[in-house]
C-alpha cells in the first residue's frame, strides 16, 4: 500500500486561507495519494480533474456513511449531527439515492426556481440596513448580506417560520465552524438544538401542511421514506441550501476587489455575471473537496490503485486548477470559456440546487455591485480569515468587513432592467 504521503486539513492560517498552492505543489508530485487527515483517519486524495471527474461517479467509490461506520467504524469521524442525520442523498447510493433525489427534486423544477427570483431580490434588500450605516462605515459583508440571503431563501423554500430562522441560523454558524478532535461543547449544544427543532418542525407540517417542501417531504414519510432520512434530508437541505452560497458570495466579492480589471469588465457588461459566476465557483473553491466517499472495491485512478473500504477524498478546488484542464488556472477570467469545472460536482451527485445557488449569486452581485461599484475593503487584505468551515468541505470566510461607498440613486439589476 502507498505510505501516506501528507496530512490534508487542519493546515495553518496561511494555507487555509489560501491552500491552491500547497493544492499544486502535492498535486505536481503525485495527483492521487494517500493522506492522513486532521482527525486521524487515513484517506486518499484525489487532484488532478481527470481523475476527480472519474472518482465522482465511479458506482465503485460510495456514498454511503452509514454502511462504512457500520462496517468499518474507524474509516471516517462521524461527525455531528451524527450518524442517524446522516441518510440523505449524498450519502446514499442508488436505488435510495435515487428515490431520495426524486423527493427533494420537486422544489428545484426550472419553473419553481425562476419564481423564486423575486423573493430572492427582496431579501437581497437587506442591503438597505447596511446602507442605513453611511457610505464611510464599515460593515461586515458576510453577516449583513452574504448569510442572510441565501438562508432566507431556503428558509422560504422549506417553509421555516421567519421567527424561527435567526435562532436556527445561529446554530448553525457555530455547528459550521470547523474544529479538530472532539467537538466543542457548543458544537454539541448547537447540534442538539438543530436536532431538535428540526423534528419539532416536521411535527407541525404533519400537522399542517402547506405548500412548502418541508410539508412534501412529510407527506411522503412512511410510502416513500423514513423519519430517519426526512430529518436527514432536512439538514442537508439547510446546510447545503445556504453555507456554500453564502461563502461564494464572499469569497467572489474578495476575488473581484483581488481583481480590479476583472471587477470593471464585469461592472461595464453585467451580461457576463452567469459566466464569471461559475469562474468564481472554480476560482475561489467555497466546496474544496467534494462530501464523503469509500471504495467498495480496488479502483485505479490515474495509474494509482486504491484498495477496498478506503476514503477518498475529492479535491474539487485542486481539480478546477488543474494546468492540464485549464489554461493559466490560477488566473481569475470572467471571460473563461474552457468549458464547465467541477465546483458543482459530476455524475449522479451533481448538486441538485446549482440552478438556485447560481440564481442566488446573481442576484446578489447584482444588487451589490449595481448599487455600490466603489466597494472596498475596511481592513488589511492579510486580515482576512478563511477559518468559517473545515477548510475541507467548506471555505468561508468568517468575516468580510468592507466599506460600501456611495449608493448609485440608479443602478443596473441585470441586462435591460434597472431600478430606481
Amino acid at each position: 500500500m502507498t505510505d501516506i504521503l501528507a496530512t490534508w486539513g487542519g493546515w495553518a492560517p496561511a494555507i487555509r486561507d489560501d491552500p491552491f498552492g500547497h493544492f499544486a505543489e502535492v498535486r505536481a508530485r503525485c495527483p492521487v495519494q494517500r493522506v492522513r487527515l486532521a482527525d486521524g483517519h487515513p484517506a486518499w486524495v484525489v487532484l488532478g480533474y481527470d481523475a476527480a471527474r472519474h472518482a465522482l461517479n465511479d458506482p465503485r467509490i460510495s456514498k454511503d456513511m452509514l454502511a462504512a461506520l457500520q462496517d468499518n467504524g474507524d474509516v471516517v469521524a462521524g461527525g455531528l449531527p451524527g450518524p442517524e442525520f446522516s441518510r440523505h442523498m449524498l450519502n446514499v447510493d442508488p436505488p435510495d439515492h435515487t428515490r431520495l433525489r426524486r423527493l427533494v427534486s420537486r422544489a428545484f423544477v426550472p419553473s419553481r426556481i425562476a419564481a423564486l427570483e423575486s423573493a430572492i431580490r427582496g431579501i437581497a434588500r437587506n442591503l438597505d440596513e447596511l446602507d442605513a450605516a453611511g457610505p464611510h462605515a464599515a460593515v461586515d459583508l458576510i453577516e449583513g448580506y452574504a448569510y442572510p440571503l441565501p438562508f432566507g431563501v431556503i428558509g422560504e423554500l422549506l417553509g421555516i417560520p421567519a421567527a424561527d430562522r435567526p435562532r436556527l441560523h445561529a446554530w448553525f454558524q457555530v455547528l459550521l465552524t470547523g474544529w479538530v478532535g472532539d467537538p466543542p461543547p457548543e458544537a454539541v449544544e448547537a447540534s442538539d438544538g438543530i436536532v431538535a427543532y428540526l423534528a419539532e418542525l416536521a411535527d407541525a407540517k404533519r400537522q399542517s401542511p402547506v405548500g412548502d417542501l418541508v410539508s412534501v417531504l412529510v407527506a411522503a414519510e412512511d410510502d416513500a421514506l423514513t423519519t430517519q432520512e426526512l430529518l436527514s434530508s432536512l439538514f442537508q437541505l439547510v446546510v447545503a441550501g445556504h453555507d456554500t452560497t453564502a461563502s461564494l458570495i464572499g469569497n467572489g466579492v474578495v476575488a473581484l476587489l483581488d481583481h480590479p480589471g476583472q471587477l470593471q469588465a464585469l461592472l461595464a457588461d453585467p451580461g457576463q455575471l452567469p459566466a464569471a459566476i461559475d469562474e468564481l465557483i472554480r476560482f475561489t473553491a467555497p466546496v474544496p473537496h467534494a462530501t464523503f466517499r469509500v471504495t467498495t472495491e480496488p479502483v485505479t485512478l490515474d495509474g494509482v490503485e486504491i484498495p477496498a473500504h478506503e476514503q477518498v477524498l475529492v479535491s474539487l478546488g485542486s481539480a478546477n486548477r488543474d494546468p492540464g484542464r485549464f489554461p493559466a488556472p490560477d488566473v481569475l477570467d470572467i471571460g473563461r470559456s474552457d468549458g464547465p469545472n467541477l465546483g458543482f460536482g459530476h455524475g449522479i451527485h451533481y448538486c441538485l440546487g446549482a440552478p438556485l445557488a447560481r440564481l442566488e449569486a446573481r442576484v446578489a452581485f447584482e444588487e451589490l455591485l449595481g448599487r455600490h461599484p466603489g466597494l472596498r475593503l475596511a481592513v488589511d487584505r492579510d486580515a482576512l480569515a478563511w477559518a468559517h468551515g473545515d477548510g475541507l468541505v467548506l471555505r468561508g470566510l468568517v468575516s468580510l468587513p468592507v466599506v460600501l461607498g456611495p449608493s448609485r440613486p440608479e443602478f443596473v439589476l441585470g441586462p435591460g432592467r434597472r431600478q430606481g
